[in-house]
């Protein structure tokens, strides 16, 4: 019988209620299919921060590396931290565990409304994989001079060899599992990149995807300039497989595929070491949403989403097979609708709702 430790960071604001209903999901799968599943929470964040002047214990990375696997809520609230303070918690996991690989799944389920109108359930279905550990959010630069005329403020962004080599090796495995386009090429890899006007860092990127890229001849290649993908997104997103970009463009580009899939509440990610070196981890990408923080009415789909991911990181095929089949009945049936959907039922009768189809559904 397999078993998985799993811990919790709930985090700010609505994290503990999105918590409760990716327990709720696990004890789900681990009871239908026969795994035993341990959580553990850790009430890391900006309260924490309050209280001890940082956001997480020092020994906070030991105390994480043997969990087979993280599910992190949300992590922020301004009224509370600095953004620039909160966001050390993600950035030290991520980059502590190498989670180098950003894994933005984007996909449409029937029923769901979306305000961009190429977007359906049959052309909204692609994958963003993000470099997750250095780029433009290697934190490398300074200040000058702050407070006079004269302030100088730099940020150097960091690219590497191996650091872009192993994500686009990443996306290019990921198309080939895919299999999007069916016959050869089986799947496609689009660069996103802007080496039209960074002359360093992205000419060096396009160059290492290329180098890739003549290892996969099974594969097509593509590229896009990022400001022209952020438009071909919205007007043609049945073109799109599997998009590989750096951290601040993949940042950006996958908000507007939350757009293209309903809205954030729909959308999940996972921080992956692909290598199993240490835990990955996952979350929904909707942030702490402060204002909304004990009231119940937040969507919980992205949460259970990113336990779909998670199981299938772990190998629990059926487990993830079973969560992504209850999510499109439910959302199909469009019997049960959280406030974001123009409906007025409570988080944890979404996450019931779907738990209940999980459990129904024939092995």
């Amino acid at each position: 019988m397999n078993s998985y430790d799993i811990a919790v960071i709930p985090g700010d604001g609505v994290g503990k209620e999105i918590s409760a209903e990716a327990v709720k999901i696990l004890n789900a799968v681990a009871t239908k299919y026969g795994f035993k599943q341990k959580t553990e929470t850790f009430e890391w964040g900006c309260d924490y921060y309050l209280k001890h002047g940082k956001m997480m214990p020092d020994d906070m990375l030991e105390t994480l590396k043997g969990v087979d696997a993280i599910f992190l809520g949300c992590v922020g609230d301004a009224n509370k931290v600095p953004d620039h303070i909160s966001l050390i918690l993600i950035l030290s996991i991520r980059k502590g565990f190498d989670q180098y690989v950003n894994l933005r799944p984007i996909k449409l389920y029937p029923g769901v409304e979306t305000p961009i109108k190429s977007a359906r359930p049959e052309t909204v279905d692609m994958v963003v994989v993000r470099e997750n550990t250095e780029g433009e959010y290697s934190a490398t630069g300074g200040f000058f001079k702050m407070g006079t005329p004269d302030a100088v403020a730099t940020q150097t962004a960091i690219f590497t060899q191996k650091g872009c080599e192993r994500v686009m090796r990443y996306a290019f495995d990921l198309a080939r599992k895919r299999k999007k386009l069916g016959g050869s090429p089986k799947g496609m890899v689009t660069n996103c990149t802007k080496s039209n006007a960074l002359n360093y860092s992205m000419v060096f990127w396009d160059k290492v995807y290329h180098q890739v890229a003549q290892d996969y001849p099974d594969i097509k290649t593509d590229m896009a300039l990022v400001d022209a993908l952020t438009m071909w997104l919205v007007k043609n997103p049945d073109y799109f497989d599997v998009i590989v970009a750096s951290n601040l463009f993949g940042d950006i580009i996958t908000d507007l595929g939350a757009m293209l899939q309903g809205g954030m509440g729909f959308a999940a990610g996972g921080n992956i070491n692909p290598e199993g070196d240490y835990p990955s981890m996952f979350e929904p990408i909707h942030g702490s949403a402060p204002k909304y923080a004990g009231k119940g009415i937040v969507n919980p789909v992205a949460t259970i989403e990113s336990i779909r991911m998670m199981m299938d990181h772990l190998g629990e095929t059926q487990a993830s097979r079973d969560i992504e089949r209850a999510l499109s009945q439910v959302l199909k049936e469009g019997k049960v609708k959280t406030r974001d959907m123009g409906g007025r039922h409570s988080t944890a009768e979404m996450g019931d709702a779907i738990k209940d189809a999980i459990l129904l559904i024939k092995k």
